[in-house]
This record gives structure tokens, sequence and C-alpha cells, in this order.
């Protein structure tokens, strides 16, 4: 176990002295602490998107288009992946360019994402149109619950479910809850990215399978894999309550690479709180963390506990627990307390909780 300590995770500093660029840019965003965000898109639009074409063009062939594929693949998923993947999660919750300039906001999503494998709205629309409204619950199609959640087959069984049902579930919800504009938006942004995949299949199919088809897997099973370590904690008697159906994981070089991302109670409890306002509203609220008996880890992010999980390495886990208001007096009470939330929810019992 640990005990808390100071916070090493990123918070807002103000810039003392802006450039130039800096104060051009400021003039288009809605929140000026979000400044990254501007020069991370900024990157990625002068790398990636010249290095995607450029495997297009018909006279770049052997070597030299293996080593354009070699340093695209490097920058995308090594250097930018999980970066614009959190970016694309705030700017989702928080607009990221003022209203006057709102067509701005479909840059993020259309034109940088794809090269991610985020399909135009597939992310707005399933993240911010059912999982934060069903919080993880039975109605959340992509909901943790139902699984055994320190088992490889029942993880397999989740990203199978994902990849073959995980769009039309999507759409089956929105029509349920009458939601026609978000289930507009997502088979159009589907429909399109599909329609251009194959047209340019033709065009040039090694070079499409790196830049469309190879992405899409890729940060498919990248964000079930992180949903699935962000919620497989869960208190069956409350599995609604955000402090017992998330967790946290503080002080950890993954929060200043991805924007505090580790920070997952709070940000379903506060779901427009802005990123560097996370670590300090932790600390001011850690008696109901204590009181709800909440799972935070210190110096791991979600990769790890995966990883711990699969591997039934809970002395790990335990090890890496943040024993707030010292509850627990050792790592073998820990270790009982979180094999008790991995266990599969049955949906029985909740009919009876219901009850």
């Amino acid at each position: 176990m640990k005990f808390l300590t100071a916070s090493t995770d990123p918070v807002y500093t103000a810039v003392e002295n802006p450039s130039r660029a800096d104060l051009f840019i400021l003039k288009f965003l809605q929140d000026k602490r979000d400044l990254p965000f501007a020069y991370l898109t900024l990157q990625i639009s002068a790398t990636l998107l010249p290095l995607a074409a450029a495997l297009f063009v018909p006279a770049l062939t052997g070597w030299a288009w293996w080593a354009v594929l070699a340093v695209y693949l490097f920058l995308s998923n090594a250097r930018f992946k999980g970066p614009f993947g959190l970016m694309l999660h705030c700017t989702s919750h928080r607009i990221l360019f003022k209203q006057k300039y709102g067509f701005m906001n479909k840059y993020i999503p259309w034109v940088i994402g794809p090269l991610f494998g985020q399909t135009p709205e597939s992310y707005f629309t399933h993240h911010m149109g059912m999982h934060h409204p069903e919080n993880n619950l039975p109605d959340d199609e992509s909901s943790t619950m139902f699984y055994q959640r320190d088992s490889w087959r029942s993880f397999l069984r989740y990203l199978g479910d994902f990849f073959l049902l995980g769009i039309p579930k999507l759409v089956l919800y929105f029509n349920r809850k009458q939601k026609t504009t978000l289930r507009s938006r997502l088979l159009r942004g589907e429909l399109l990215y599909i329609g251009v995949t194959l047209a340019l299949c033709f065009v040039n199919l090694p070079a499409a399978l790196a830049v469309f088809v190879l992405p899409v897997i890729l940060s498919r099973v990248v964000m079930m894999l992180g949903n699935w370590s962000q919620h497989a904690f869960i208190n069956a008697h409350t599995p609604d309550n955000c402090y017992t159906n998330s967790v946290t994981c503080i002080n950890t070089n993954y929060n200043h690479k991805c924007w505090n991302d580790g920070y997952h109670i709070s940000h379903h409890l506060k779901p427009a709180l802005h990123w560097t306002d996370h670590p300090n509203h932790f600390r001011q609220n850690l008696d109901q963390y204590a009181k709800n008996d909440a799972i935070v880890f210190d110096g791991i992010h979600f990769l790890h506990i995966f990883v711990y999980l699969m591997t039934r390495r809970y002395d790990l886990l335990a090890k890496n627990f943040v024993n707030l208001g010292e509850r627990y007096h050792n790592d073998a009470e820990v270790i009982e307390l979180l094999k008790a939330r991995t266990l599969r929810i049955r949906r029985p019992v909740l009919v009876a909780q219901a009850a």
C-alpha cells in the first residue's frame, strides 16, 4: 500500500511571456488553458498529414515508401496516439475553438482524427451520447459490469462484441432513446469513412490499409482496453456510484502525456471539469473518496492495471494502492477488496437490488 503524497500531476500555470504565436492562437481558443491542444494539432498537421499523402503518391515506391511508412507509424503510434486520443476526449467535452470559429471544431474529428482510426463522429456520439449518460450501467453498451474483469476470456468476448456489434448496438441505443441527431451524426461519419476508405483502396491498397484500416483496429482495441481498466473495479451494491465504478491514477507520467486522463472518478463526477483542474478537485474531496471506498492508484496507469489484472498480479495492484483515510491495515485486505470489485455482476443481482 501507499499513503498519499504530494501531487506531481500537471495543473495550469500561466505563461508569463507569451510568444506572438501564443497570442495569435489564443484569439481563437475558448479556454486559454487549452493552448497545448492547438500546438499538438499543428504538430500533427505538419507531420502526419503530408506523410499520409505521400504514401498515396504513385512515384513513391520500394524502400522509400517503406521508410515513409516507418516514420508515419512511429509518429502516429509512439509519439501522437495517446496525446491525440485524450485531446479528442477533452475537446468532446469542452469545445476547443470559440463559437464564432465553430467550423474549426470539426478539424480534429474530421481531418486528423481518421489518421488515428477515429471515424468521424463515432467517438463523440458514443462517449457523449451513451457512455456518460449511462455511466457504465446496463444501458451502456460498452459497460464492463457483466464481465469477469481479471479474465482474458472475458476481455476477448468484450472486445469481440465491440468490434462486431459496437456500431449496430449504438444505433439501436439511439433509436431506443430517440436520440435521432446523434444517430445521424454517427451513421454519416461511419458511412463516409467506409466509402472513402474503399475508394482509396482502389487508388493504393497498401497505403489505404496503413492509413485508414490498421489505425481503426488499433484505436478500437486501445479504447476498449482503456474502458475496461477504467471501469474494472465496481462495487456490485452501488454500481451507479462514480466513486465505486471507476478508478483514479495519480502521480504518473501518463497524466502529463495524456492530459490527466488518470482522474477517471472525478471525470465521471464532473465530465466538463477542465483537465488541469482534476488534481486539485481530487485533493479537495479526499474525504469523499475515502468515505465511498474509492480505488486510487499511485504511480501506475491504465495499461499497468490491465496487465496486472490479466496476469492476476493483485500484489502489484495492492502495492500501488493509495490507502486514503487509512482504511486498510495490510495488502491482504486491499487484495480482498480488489478481487471483490472485479467479479462479474449478474443481471439478476441488479434486478433484485432495483426491486
